[in-house]
Formats: structure tokens, C-alpha cells, sequence
């Protein structure tokens, strides 16, 4: 996201949630980032940042909390990945839209974004005023993709997908927890502490996890972690990069 551009004029006075203004959360680890998106959204008369977070596992509490009109997520979030952030939230708080903010363009990213619930998805690297177009018209309860995306494209895509035999949609949403932060090298000690639960506990969604998967071992997760989505891709994707949805890891 480009913020060289927030805004310089001065703030209008703004409308209270009582008559109509925009209340959103914002969910990104960076400070910085959150705080400059924060900016040029309250820059406008009628949005209201409400809530911020920095942890995806905190993004749902939060949500059914305030019960803002608009998330706005980072996919790479740490803790729970920003596809899932999206499924849950739209799951928990249905009235709450999704905009998805991510480096990733391309076709596998966009259509799992939106099978999940997300509204629309905004490239990062979009200006700072496009962000601002997809809070309205997601607001207005459209669907906005950022280019260089087209919703033909994008329908194209969603029809052509298919999910049937994809053993990651039989997890249920603990085990997705449990499931990123195995990959992302918790122990189950600190997978318990985090999400509030006993080790045991942890351990048998853990076990659970592996065995819906057919994983033998904590490589094979990571490998299958980073092919699904669960895990962001160590480096961001060209543009034009189309991921393979149809093939998924196996336990080798």
C-alpha cells in the first residue's frame, strides 16, 4: 500500500456511529502500516477506525465485540493466516464484510480469498485512495477487486475450481488454529498457552491434524502449510503467477 499519498487536508468533522459512519477494524502486525492506513481512512468524514489488531487469532474476538461494519485484514497476518481470519469472521459476525489487503495477486489467492466470504482484495501495493474505494463499495455491499484483477477473470476462476477431495475443509476451525501455529514452530506447550487450552489437548488437534492430512511429519506440514495458503510463500509472487490448486502435498 502506498502511503505516500495520505492525505494532507485538514480532517472533516466526522458523522457518529449514531448517523451512519463506517466502523471499521484494521488487523496487520506492522504498527506502522496500521497506523498510516488508520490515517487516511479517518481522513474521510464518514469512516471510523474502531479497532485495531495485530494478531489473527485476536481478529475474531474482536470482531464479535464490536461488531464493526468492515475488517480490514492483512493476508500475511501472524497467528491465524488472513484466509481463515476471513472464513471465521464471516462465520462468527456475518454482517461484518472482509477486505483482504495482500501482496499476492494472482488466481489461487483472489479465489480463496472470496470462497471464504472476503468482499474484496486490494493489492498492497495499490494507492492509497483504492483502499478507500473498496470500504465504499464493500460498505454498499458490492464486491471490489483491485487491479489489474477483473471479475470475469475471477468468476472464471471460481467456476472452474472445485474443493471436492480437499481434506483441509474437513478441519475444523481449533485444528486450522492448532494447525498454523504448528507450522510456524510452536510447540504444543506454547500452542496450549496461546489459544488457552491444555496441552493434551492441543496434542490431540495436533494429531488430528496430521492424521485428515495424511502428514507423517512436521516437514510435511510445513510443505503442506505453505502449498494451501496456511503459510505465506517465502517470497511474494510475481503477479502473474498462477498457484496450482488442484495439487496438494502429500506425506512423502
Amino acid at each position: 500500500m502506498d502511503v505516500t499519498e495520505i492525505v494532507k487536508r485538514p480532517r472533516e468533522e466526522k458523522r457518529s456511529s449514531a448517523t451512519g459512519a463506517i466502523r471499521i477494524v484494521l488487523a496487520d502486525d506492522q504498527k506502522v502500516v496500521r497506523e498510516a492506513i488508520k490515517c487516511f481512512l479517518e481522513a474521510e468524514h464518514d469512516f471510523e477506525v474502531v479497532g485495531e489488531v495485530d494478531d489473527g487469532l485476536a481478529v475474531v474476538p474482536l470482531v464479535e465485540r464490536l461488531r464493526p461494519h468492515i475488517v480490514i485484514v492483512d493476508i500475511a497476518i501472524p497467528g491465524l493466516f488472513g484466509l481463515e481470519v476471513t472464513r471465521q469472521v464471516r462465520q462468527r459476525s456475518p454482517q461484518t464484510a472482509v477486505v483482504v489487503l495482500s501482496r499476492y495477486v494472482n488466481e489461487w489467492y483472489v479465489t480463496e480469498a472470496l470462497r471464504n466470504g472476503a468482499a474484496g482484495y486490494v493489492a498492497q501495493h495499490a494507492e492509497a485512495r483504492e483502499l478507500i474505494r473498496a470500504v465504499r463499495s464493500v460498505a454498499q455491499g458490492q464486491r471490489y477487486l483491485s487491479a489489474p484483477l477483473s471479475m470475469d477473470d475471477v468468476q472464471a476462476w471460481l467456476s472452474q475450481s472445485r474443493h471436492a477431495g480437499d481434506a483441509y475443509q474437513s478441519l475444523t476451525s481449533r485444528e486450522r488454529e492448532v494447525m498454523q501455529l504448528v507450522a510456524e514452530g510452536y510447540s504444543s506447550t506454547r500452542v496450549a498457552r496461546r489459544l488457552t487450552i491444555s496441552v493434551r489437548t492441543a496434542e490431540a488437534h495436533r494429531a488430528n491434524v496430521m492424521r485428515k492430512l495424511r502428514l507423517k511429519n512436521h516437514t510435511a506440514l510445513i510443505r503442506y502449510a505453505l502449498a494451501r495458503g496456511v503459510l505465506p510463500p517465502l517470497e511474494p509472487l510475481p503477479p502473474g503467477f498462477r498457484a496450482a490448486r488442484r495439487r496438494r502435498p502429500t506425506a512423502r
